[in-house]
Parts: C-alpha cells; structure tokens; sequence
C-alpha cells in the first residue's frame, strides 16, 4: 500500500492551524473587547479567564508554523516573501500582548499603557492574520520555484475584508468565552456585545463567501458546478444551522451553546475554504506534493508528530479540564 505522506503532513497542519484559530481566537476576541468592558476590574476578570491556557494556545502557531517550515519547504519559500509585512506584524503584536499580559499586573503606574498594549497587539494580530488569509485566498503569483508578485499584492480589498471578518469572529469568540467563564453583570454585557457582534459575523461571513467564488475560476466550479456543488452545498447548510445555534443560545441565556455554536462557524468556515484550496496548498499553482518535502523526511517527521500531537492535545485537554468553570472576581490572575 502506497502512503500519501504529503496528504498526511497536509491535513495535520490544517488541524494545527484549525486549534490555533480556535483556542488563540478567543483569547485574542477578549483583547479585542477591552475597550468595550467597564472597567478595569472587569478587564482583568476577562484576563483572568484566559490566564491558565493563553500562552499554551500559541503551540498550534509554532506547530503549523514550524511544521509548514519542515515539511512543505517551497510553500514557506513562497508564503514568506508574499506575506512579511503581515507575519512581522502578527509577531510584534502577539509579543506585545504577552508582554502586557505579565506587566500590566505588575505596576500602577504604567498599567493604563499595559492595557492599551494588550488591546494594539490583539488587534494588530487579528488584523495581519485576516488580511494573510485574504491574500492566500485570492492567490500568491509564483515565478519558478519563488515568490513573482510585488510589494503590496497582501493589501486588496478582499484582504482587508477578511481582516474584518476575522476581527468580528475573534471578537465574538471571546464574548461568546466570557459568557461561559464569567457570572453576573460581566456575563450580561458579553452576552450583549455577543449578539451585535454574531450578526456582523454572519454578515460578514456572506460577504467573503459571495465574493470568494468570484476570484478563480476554479473556485467557483467547486461551489457551483455538477456535481461538486451538490457536496459543497452541505456547508453552508450546516453554517444555518450553526447560527440558529448561537442565536438561540443568546435569545434563551443560555451560557455554553453561543461558545460551542461559534465555534462550529468556525470550524464549517474552515471546511469551506478547504473546498476552496484542495489540491493547492498555494493557490493557484502549488499543489500539496508539489510544495512537499521528499517522502524520505515526511517520514521521518512524521514519526516525532506521532508522538507530539497526542501530547499537545492531551495536556491542553487537561489543562482546560483542571481550569473548568466560572472565573470569579477574587480568583484574578496576578
């Protein structure tokens, strides 16, 4: 039996990336919602409901990004080039929040710019991830085996359109987390800031799928034609159902639906750009084996992934699982 090691490398990224959305998302959406909190004791409860598991969230980042690196080396060649502006910016803000996340429980008098910090740098982050999907999305000009497009390809409009989309969705994550994690009048204003917020994500998430099709061709044969539609079709059938889900849980006070059912938008909108790329790692000329290492290393990686990945998971299932339950104020992080 012949293994496809490339597929194998390409789908275990994708989960990486896939946790790294979901888990980082969150706790990026809280930053996000600082300015929207009312005060700072509210602020540092929100942190407080992140503390245990925000810097373990980032394994996923340095799994898909590292392991992007490894063993799909001419996509890094390629992406790298294409995307530096973003990845610097995307960096500088994560430090920049982790940063404040230690200092701004450490001082008083700097604490008002430690808090702004956290703010600029998730948001920052948020921004410089949506426009990078945008720009693979909308495709990466490839010369040879290296990067043929120039400067500023990264900033379009459909790049900045994603940004706002993912800015809406990590900012729903997060009010979503602190309706799960928090009690009382901080639940109320998430639950608040959570429905404004799920709409313009729904809104927004129709935007990118209408003019996602309209980019490539080939595009617009996996979701429209025959009979590819049909399957794709379950996607957005399933997104329906995913938003009735949060809605409802929003409408009825409920604490964990809205969370869970944010997450599966996620997740279903992840599934449809997958439709989208399949069999491109870069659109829309650098296919998975293609951009692929030879087997020999794939291999050869893929026996210390065997025993990195059931380790990731579990320690972040136990922490999570340890950290469960309501955040209270006198519980805060210092």
């Amino acid at each position: 039996m012949v293994i496809d090691y490339a597929f194998i490398w390409a789908g275990l990224i994708a989960v990486a990336v896939l946790m790294y959305v979901l888990l980082d998302g969150f706790d990026l959406g809280i930053g996000i919602l600082f300015p929207f909190l009312k005060d700072r004791d509210e602020r540092m409860l929100a942190m407080s409901s992140v503390a245990p598991v925000w810097d373990g969230n980032e394994t996923w980042l340095v799994l898909g990004g590292g392991g992007l690196f490894a063993v799909f080396p001419l996509a890094y060649a390629i992406v790298m080039p294409a995307l530096y502006p973003l990845i610097i910016a995307m960096l500088l803000g994560l430090i920049f929040r982790g940063v404040a996340f230690e200092f701004v429980h450490r001082t008083e008098r700097m604490k008002l710019f430690w808090e702004v910090a956290f703010w600029g740098g998730s948001l920052v982050a948020a921004i410089a991830q949506g426009m990078a999907l945008g720009t693979l999305v909308q495709g990466i000009t490839v010369s040879g085996r290296g990067y043929g497009g120039g400067n500023w390809d990264w900033l379009t409009p459909f790049s900045l359109l994603t940004a706002v989309a993912l800015v809406v969705g990590y900012a729903t994550l997060g009010a979503t987390w602190l309706i799960m994690k928090t009690e009382g009048e901080t639940l109320a204003r998430a639950r608040r800031l959570a429905k404004p917020l799920g709409l313009a994500l729904l809104a927004l998430i129709g935007a990118v799928s209408m003019a996602t099709p309209l980019l490539r061709p080939e595009y617009l044969a996996r979701w429209f034609g025959w009979p590819s539609g049909l399957y794709s079709a379950i996607v957005p059938l399933l997104l329906a159902g995913a938003a009735w889900m949060l809605w409802t849980g929003l409408r009825d006070g409920l604490t964990h639906r809205p969370f869970l059912a944010t997450v599966a938008i996620f997740i279903l909108s992840y599934v449809g750009l997958g439709i989208s790329f399949y069999p491109h790692l870069i659109p829309p000329s650098v296919t998975i084996w293609e951009a692929a290492a030879p087997d020999t290393s794939l291999r050869f990686l893929l026996v210390g992934a065997v025993v990195l990945v059931p380790m990731i998971l579990a320690y972040t299932a136990y922490s999570y699982w340890v950290f469960r339950g309501k955040v209270r104020p006198d519980e805060t992080y210092h």
